[in-house]
């Protein structure tokens, strides 16, 4: 078994001050990664800021002997992603990984939800991503290399009560991940997404301590997919507990008729939605 290392790569990863994006840190510094660990230390709703997880991730960096820069730049503006990408290039020089991890909770059920609360999660989640990919696709672009992994969420790919602005969110960097995985091809560029369960503070209130619910047990999958030999691209990978599976989109066999009717539809909906047979896409 060949050990990956990340000897000069630079990598952004947001939302890396506790948790899971704690531990994405450590495991790409420990094999040589030059990581910016980008935290606004806020609470689980989004609200307060502190420099002081970011700035902890970075001592756990160094006293191991790797190289950090802590950032405080929100993800949630445009002005926000594009400053976490210039401290990359100014620190480092480039770069080549970048994992949307950056994330907030505003649960309610749908007849409760506002406005707000839909607005700050996209903003976190969905335009979070998008705010710092787009200035870090730039250079990934003209260096004709990059690996882009995004956090999606079962929220958004199975459902979840009391999740529905946060399931958007999740799916819409589903569909961005397979968008920019087709136009990245051409660059060298790869993009996935995971879609990831574990013990943290987004989740303590209904997933118990476990040992084999940690965090850590996140990070392997998107390590190998920051790596330069990997070239799986437009992939989803459901992770948790120590297990690694891919989730897919698929496409039934369906019917097909020139004289297609809702009547028809009615009375072929189970071999419509028989998945039997299916295409993935």
């Amino acid at each position: 078994m060949t050990d990956l290392s990340f000897d000069g790569r630079v990598a952004i990863i947001t939302g890396a001050g506790n948790g899971v994006g704690r531990s994405h840190a450590l495991d790409l510094a420990r094999r040589g990664a030059l990581v910016v660990v980008n935290d606004i230390g806020a609470a689980v709703d989004g609200s307060g800021r502190s420099a002081g997880p970011a700035q902890a991730v970075v001592d756990e960096i160094e006293a191991a002997g790797g190289a950090a820069i802590a950032n405080t730049d929100s993800v949630a503006t445009p002005e926000g992603g594009a400053a976490i990408v210039a401290a990359a290039i100014d620190s480092f020089g480039r770069v080549d990984i970048v994992v949307n991890n950056a994330g907030i909770l505003r649960d309610a059920s749908f007849a409760k939800l506002t406005f707000e609360q839909l607005e700050a999660v996209l903003d976190v989640h969905l335009r979070g991503a998008f705010h710092v990919t787009k200035p870090a696709w730039t250079h990934m672009r003209a260096q004709s290399y990059g690996r882009i992994v995004n956090t999606a969420s079962g929220s958004g790919l199975f459902g979840n009560f009391g999740q529905s602005n946060y399931g958007a969110a999740k799916m819409g960097l589903v569909g961005m991940t397979r968008v920019l995985a087709i136009e990245g091809a051409k660059a060298n560029i790869t993009v996935n997404a995971i879609a990831p369960i574990a013990r943290t503070r987004m989740t303590e209130s209904y997933i118990d301590e476990d040992k084999a619910m940690a965090p850590e047990l996140i990070s392997p999958i998107v390590t190998y997919l920051s790596h330069e030999s990997c070239s799986v691209s437009g992939q989803i990978y459901h992770v948790g507990g120590g297990k690694v599976a891919r989730a897919f989109i698929g496409v039934t066999e369906g019917i097909t008729s020139p004289d297609l009717s809702a009547e028809m539809v009615a009375d072929s909906i189970e071999k419509i939605d028989d998945t039997g047979a299916f295409e993935i896409r």
